[in-house]
């Protein structure tokens, strides 16, 4: 059954796409350097219980990103893409490929916005597209989990008033 979700104004169907949004206990600046930096990126990339044994990023708009997550059976995943904008600290817009035969390019639009006050950061992360329902559901979980890892990684950090 389509996705009734994905229908454009004129009614055919547009290609799945994945919007998730939580809310940090932490200031945007610090939020958003977490995901601006290799050493940050290796502690909460990646869905529960994987590792990230590389990650090398070109920090700035067209630099290039690489990484490896690898499960807990040892299997490694590799993914990379292109930074296409970089608002620090309010947006962050890179593209996102799994380097494998057959995989689709797709875009990835995070935004980090205030909230309770500037205590807080609303994260709203968004990928299009995917072949279909499956595919974006599988995303769904693994950035669930990053985001969930995200969360621990921010209640271990120091000065996060930075």
């Amino acid at each position: 059954m389509p996705d009734p979700s994905a229908k454009t104004l004129a009614g055919a169907e547009a290609p799945p796409a994945l919007s998730l949004s939580r809310v940090f206990d932490a200031p945007r600046s610090l939020v958003f350097r977490l995901w601006s930096s290799p050493e940050h990126l290796a502690r909460w990339w990646g869905p529960k219980d994987f590792s990230v044994p590389s990650v090398t990023m070109d920090f700035r708009e067209n630099g290039a990103w690489r990484s490896c997550i690898r499960s807990p059976d040892g299997d490694e995943y590799w993914s990379s893409g292109v930074y296409r904008e970089i608002d620090a600290p309010g947006r962050l817009i890179f593209t996102f490929r799994w380097e494998e035969d057959g995989a689709l390019d797709t875009l990835v639009t995070v935004t980090f916005e205030e909230a309770r006050e500037g205590s807080a950061t609303r994260v709203t992360f968004h990928q299009t597209p995917f072949r279909n329902v499956e595919e974006r559901d599988s995303h769904a979980d693994g950035w669930g989990e990053c985001l969930m890892r995200l969360e621990q990684y921010l209640d271990k950090q120091d000065g996060r008033t930075q």
